[in-house]
């Protein structure tokens, strides 16, 4: 019986040790470490809600003259469910309207003076949406000869006009049309018209166009305006081509901070809609079947 209970203790001892070592050595084991959460990433396509859906956008005569709103715009209020109320104005008076907060989105086609809004926090990033360029215009016996003298050299096209005193019907409405136009006779060295031939018609591109036809004008527009138009009016294309006649347009959204009537939300989606492959590829066939070209060249980045 003792080497029993001898053994026993023995057997209990060695049993025992591991856990009175563990103990002495002041140090609690180490809990087994949990796996840390995993952060879910934030949905790509996720806004804030829509509490609103009426839309303002304040844009430019050529998007509605051309007729690329009527043909892109019903797709984008049907994917979400909105209303895009179009104010189709000059560039300058469509850049006015975000100033005063009377927008949630602009589209124009004045760089320069778009990145100024930018810049004094009126709107937030500007992006580049799709490019066409200007041409000049003018009647098919062209008298000022600027399809012979200066088929692609705006400068000397414009020169040629004054000279000529040959009609001229300018927008005189402060878009992005007239501003480039007012640089192009300070650049040719003609500076600022004020004579007889030249006539400022404080209108849109749709409207100079038909009075430039009338008058036996020339005048300057952007080329989707006049494709869209053509075959209403004797107006033949005498001027294309000169690098300096690059018409770029561009998208922002306006700043919420203007106050609760912005309907950042929406202007939100628009900016992104307009800039996606799906919208570019839109833009980009608009024209192609009825004219046999584009109107419009996309190239958002």
């Amino acid at each position: 019986m003792k080497f029993n209970k001898l053994n026993l203790l023995i057997l209990l001892i060695l049993l025992t040790l591991p856990l009175v070592t563990a103990c002495s050595n002041g140090s609690e084991p180490a809990p087994a470490e949990e796996p840390a959460p995993v952060e879910e990433p934030e949905a790509a396509d996720e806004y804030e809600e829509l509490t609103n859906t009426e839309l303002i956008l304040a844009t430019t005569t050529s998007t509605e003259n051309s007729g690329l709103l009527d043909f892109i715009l019903p797709i984008f209020n049907e994917m979400f469910g909105i209303e895009t109320k179009v104010v189709a104005v000059g560039t300058g008076a469509a850049l006015q309207m975000g100033v005063d907060g009377e927008a949630d989105v602009i589209l124009a086609h004045a760089k320069a003076n778009e990145e100024e809004l930018v810049a004094n926090g009126d709107t937030l990033e500007r992006f580049d949406v799709m490019y066409n360029d200007f041409i000049i215009v003018g009647p098919p016996s062209d008298p000022a000869g600027l399809s012979e003298n200066a088929p692609a050299d705006v400068n000397a096209g414009y020169a040629l006009i004054a000279e000529n005193q040959a009609p001229f019907v300018s927008r005189g409405d402060n878009s992005g049309t007239h501003i480039m136009e007012l640089s192009l006779w300070e650049s040719s060295g003609v500076g600022a018209p004020s004579e007889d031939w030249y006539v400022e018609a404080g209108q849109g591109m749709g409207d100079v166009i038909l009075m430039a036809s009338e008058m036996e004008a020339y005048t300057m527009t952007d080329r989707a305006t006049y494709l869209a138009m053509k075959d209403d009016v004797e107006l033949d294309i005498v001027l294309e081509g000169d690098e300096t006649l690059f018409n770029q347009y561009g998208v922002m959204a306006v700043n919420p901070d203007k106050g609760d009537h912005i309907n950042y939300p929406a202007a939100e989606r628009f900016v992104d809609w307009i800039l996606a492959p799906e919208t570019q590829e839109l833009i980009a066939e608009f024209g192609v079947e009825e004219y046999g070209e584009p109107l419009f060249f996309p190239n958002a980045k």
